[in-house]
């Protein structure tokens, strides 16, 4: 998604060290190491076992295997504590949401699983099958903005009560009654981004890396963050506003904003013929930040 804009967006230098958080199916990576010189260099970050096969074999590159909230830390292990530009393309892989079995796309029947990392132990059964009914609503009502989150959650836990909901079409047979025709899909993808989201934590996360970027950029460096849904965007553009996520900014001695970033440009978002090409690509927004 949005691929030249956002790698256009780290303003890349010949010699620079630049990071792509989430490296995917590489062709985010791929584009970075096309403007490289031999000087330059990039690490990206991937916890999804399945991207290990799309590593790139070049001597300018490193893939490490863990989860870009970890990205301070494994930098150091590497020997970098400061980087020109870092780059973050948030969300599902679409090799996630191919593989069926994964649990991560409406389209399929499959276990409920929708983990990122394959070796964490709390996946969607476990968020379905084992959180109250209170706790089911506020993950459907925060992550999914699902206005009868408390009925959804009420239904879930009778159902449940019976026999445990094992795979997404169970999902499906249990919330029939909230999925009219018209609005079946989009309710669907409300209700598995809300458990997806809690399932790999990634409100957590992308807290985490953001408030780690100020530190790891070189002055001058670029952010290129896309996201895709508010939730996610919201944070990214108040921490770019703000340097944090709530309350305002801090300010110097004689008042003036004291914030690490600045943004550069406006909102970017897909092309018509992007989005006629990918229909992922719909709902993606690109925020461009430097360090100042």
């Amino acid at each position: 998604m949005l691929l030249h804009e956002s790698v256009d967006g780290l303003n890349i230098k010949h010699d620079g060290v630049y990071v792509d958080v989430t490296f995917g199916g590489g062709g985010h990576s791929k584009e970075i190491l096309k403007r490289l010189g031999d000087e330059g260099r990039l690490f990206a970050f991937d916890q999804d076992e399945d991207a290990l096969q799309n590593a790139i074999d070049d001597g300018r590159f490193q893939l490490i295997n863990q989860n870009f909230r970890y990205l301070k830390q494994f930098l150091k292990f590497y020997g970098i504590r400061k980087v020109d530009g870092i780059l973050a393309d948030f969300g599902v892989s679409s090799h996630q949401f191919d593989e069926a079995e994964r649990g991560f796309s409406i389209r399929f029947n499959a276990d409920l699983d929708m983990r990122m990392n394959r070796n964490n132990e709390l996946s969607a059964y476990e968020v379905v099958n084992t959180y109250s009914q209170e706790d089911l609503a506020s993950v459907l009502y925060q992550y999914g903005e699902l206005r009868n989150a408390r009925a959804m959650a009420k239904t879930i836990e009778a159902s449940r009560s019976d026999a445990p909901i094992k795979t997404t079409d169970e999902l499906k047979t249990v919330l029939a009654g909230f999925l009219p025709k018209m609005k079946e899909n989009k309710i669907l993808a409300q209700i598995y981004q809300a458990i997806r989201i809690e399932v790999n934590q990634e409100i957590e996360v992308l807290k985490e890396f953001l408030l780690q970027v100020p530190d790891m950029l070189e002055k001058g460096g670029r952010l290129s963050m896309i996201s895709y849904h508010s939730l996610e965007d919201r944070l990214v553009k108040r921490f770019i506003r703000a340097g944090k996520f709530e309350g305002e900014p801090e300010k110097d001695f004689y008042g003036n904003i004291d914030v690490p970033l600045k943004k550069v440009g406006g909102l970017i978002v897909p092309s018509a013929e992007e989005i006629a090409r990918n229909n992922r690509a719909r709902s993606a927004k690109l925020r461009i930040a430097e360090r100042i």
